[in-house]
């Protein structure tokens, strides 16, 4: 039938191009038991590129509700029981009220009521249109009421991205990282779903973001999950979303992070902290891009870019049976490994600079720069925790600084290779042996001694009660 494979792939695109405009059509549920109305309301809609769905009334709606998506109901507030009262009306929009489902309402009826009409609108009616309608009119009010649910949703999104991400104005002077940029580079205009993979603290959130921003989805939302923060019981809830009422603490609707990222990026960081139980969840909208919302049997699709970072073994985890092949198959379609703070020797003294200027911006102390024996200092350190670490060491560093030259003396260096070199020992002897480090370090000075550690000096007071420490 086809000349050649390609007249097949490409009849293929355009039906599933048509199957995307024709899900993409907002749906209106019309409520009405005259047939005619029905017909005269969809032919009018249906004109505006809109999609019909019909019910002769109330009880035929709440199964049209439970097996589709419905942007709008179009209600008629009076069936067969009575044609005057609105009673059959008021009833739907009680349950609905009561229902999970968050879908604006336009009550209609055949008779000038303004009781009718307040009493519709307390019960969750957004607007109300008499019949016969004027179609403009009705068009018009259709099209305000789409455009505010939309932005409802979307505010509500944006409330949900509690995981900011900032933004490093920095040049890789590296080989190694120039690579890895290029690969990137390359990749990035695809949807291909690519894993990060490289030890803790090597920046694969900041690349992450750089492949979202040189994607095609640019203009939509990046958000950004650490797999490791879930808790099992959790990961239905936070991956998918979950309605009012879906289990005991559901006290209102939520997104799910596939929802708040459709068409956009959807980073996951930690990947091989899943619990092995919810693994083949993600893997069913990875393959199918289906999944349903906590609480609804109604199936979403998922349209998100996929990235995922890891700093653990997958191979062997795999290999120990906690982490699925198939699911590792379907995250890496590629691979890309970050070195270490140690493979790239010719970031170093331009990250640690660029990290002073950007501390130094943040605590108002711009006049701050990094002595030759400071550099070379940071050169031959070893680097644990890589970018973060340096990051953090920076701030600290601008933080304490009593001058605008910053030596090897003012980064604690010294400190950090003991803390490496510490003997085995529990948690309560080291955490001791670091404060009394830390006050001698800051001449016994109680509030700086909790910022090289990264403690409030509330935090530090109760540390110095704890092992009854003196700090005098």
């Amino acid at each position: 039938m086809f000349k050649s494979d390609w007249q097949f792939i490409i009849l293929i695109h355009i039906v599933s191009e048509l199957s995307l405009i024709v899900m993409s059509k907002p749906q209106i549920l019309v409520v009405d038991d005259s047939p005619e109305i029905r017909l005269s309301a969809a032919f009018i809609l249906e004109d505006q590129g809109f999609s019909i769905l019909e019910a002769e009334n109330h009880h035929y709606a709440q199964v049209i509700l439970a097996e589709n998506t419905v942007d709008l109901i179009l209600l008629d507030m009076n069936f067969s029981l009575d044609t005057t009262s609105g009673e059959e009306g008021l009833r739907f929009l009680t349950w609905l009220s009561k229902s999970d489902f968050v879908i604006p309402v336009i009550a209609m009826t055949g008779w000038s009521n303004v009781d009718l009409a307040v009493s519709a609108m307390r019960l969750g009616a957004c607007d109300f249109v008499e019949k016969p309608w004027n179609n403009q009119r009705l068009i018009q009010i259709i099209r305000q009421q789409l455009k505010m649910a939309g932005l409802q949703v979307q505010n509500q999104k944006l409330k949900q991205q509690l995981e900011p991400v900032v933004e490093q104005d920095f040049s890789w002077q590296s080989e190694s990282m120039a690579k890895l940029l290029r690969q990137i580079d390359s990749v990035a205009a695809t949807d291909a779903s690519i894993l990060l993979t490289g030890d803790n603290g090597t920046g694969k959130s900041h690349l992450a973001k750089r492949i979202h921003e040189l994607s095609n989805r640019a203009n939509d939302t990046f958000i950004s999950v650490n797999m490791g923060a879930i808790s099992e019981s959790l990961f239905e809830s936070e991956m998918f979303g979950h309605k009012k009422g879906a289990f005991t603490d559901a006290k209102d609707n939520r997104i799910g992070r596939f929802e708040l990222a459709k068409h956009g990026t959807l980073f996951l960081d930690e990947i091989a902290n899943i619990p092995h139980s919810q693994q083949a969840k993600l893997l069913r909208v990875l393959e199918s891009g289906e999944y349903e919302v906590l609480g609804s049997s109604q199936t979403q699709h998922a349209d998100s870019r996929i990235i995922c970072a890891t700093n653990g073994d997958i191979a062997q985890l795999i290999s120990d049976g906690q982490f699925r092949e198939d699911l590792y198959f379907r995250l890496n379609t590629i691979e890309l490994r970050v070195p270490s703070l140690q493979e790239r020797f010719q970031d170093i003294a331009p990250l640690a600079n660029h990290f002073i200027a950007l501390h130094g911006k943040k605590y108002k102390r711009e006049e701050l720069s990094l002595t030759p024996s400071a550099l070379k200092a940071l050169e031959t350190y070893h680097w644990p925790g890589n970018v973060r670490e340096m990051s953090h060491l920076m701030e600290r560093a601008v933080l304490l600084a009593q001058s605008s030259s910053l030596g090897h003396e003012d980064l604690h260096l010294s400190m950090l290779k003991q803390i490496n070199k510490l003997p085995m020992m529990t948690l309560e002897e080291a955490e001791k042996i670091l404060i009394e480090q830390a006050l001698e370090l800051n001449h016994n000075n109680v509030p700086k001694a909790a910022i090289t550690l990264g403690l409030t000096k509330s935090s530090m007071y109760r540390r110095l009660e704890k092992y009854g420490i003196n700090e005098t």
